[in-house]
């Protein structure tokens, strides 16, 4: 049963207009999960800053984590939403199921990020050393241990937000896993 009902353009500030009007120029409509933070007069716009800022990730990297996080945590919407733009991105239908489930046999670099990025939201940030070596050795630095963290942190905010809210998921369902 949806908790809340999505909020419609006339019923959100003139700044999150301005969003859903950049949003719908873009995608052709406006998810229901950014919709969702325009429930707030702030969230929507801080949120669009933080998903789409520069990082050292690739398009194909932030999939990963996005489907890693989101099976981890269970969002349905996000598993959806995830599962078009993994395939907008090059992934294979079976590529998404392995990531998903926690490994990519088919890059052995996007295999220690799936790990690490597993490991980072299963434990709350608890990264063994090797999980943590294995992604250095596989070519990533420091500096994309950091980006992996905040793309973990702000795809957790996603999640949350439609696991409390439960706004009706507006892409084609993700398979599930077997």
């Amino acid at each position: 049963m949806t908790k809340f009902k999505v909020p419609t353009r006339e019923q959100v500030t003139p700044e999150n207009q301005a969003i859903f009007d950049n949003l719908n120029s873009q995608l052709g409509f406006v998810p229901n999960i950014y919709a969702t933070y325009a429930f707030s007069k702030d969230a929507l716009g801080r949120y669009m800053s933080f998903a789409g800022g520069k990082t050292s990730l690739n398009a194909k990297e932030k999939e990963v984590i996005n489907l890693v996080v989101s099976q981890v945590n269970g969002c349905t919407y996000c598993l959806a939403a995830h599962t078009a733009i993994g395939k907008m991105n090059g992934f294979t239908d079976e590529q998404i199921l392995e990531l998903r489930k926690g490994g990519a046999s088919f890059d052995s670099k996007l295999d220690a990020l799936v790990k690490l990025s597993k490991t980072i939201i299963e434990n709350r940030g608890n990264v063994d050393d090797t999980t943590l070596d294995a992604f250095f050795n596989a070519g990533y630095d420091k500096g994309s241990l950091v980006d992996v963290i905040l793309a973990v942190g702000e795809k957790t905010i996603a999640n949350f937000l439609h696991k409390v809210t439960d706004v009706p998921v507006d892409f084609p369902e993700a398979p599930g896993l077997s």
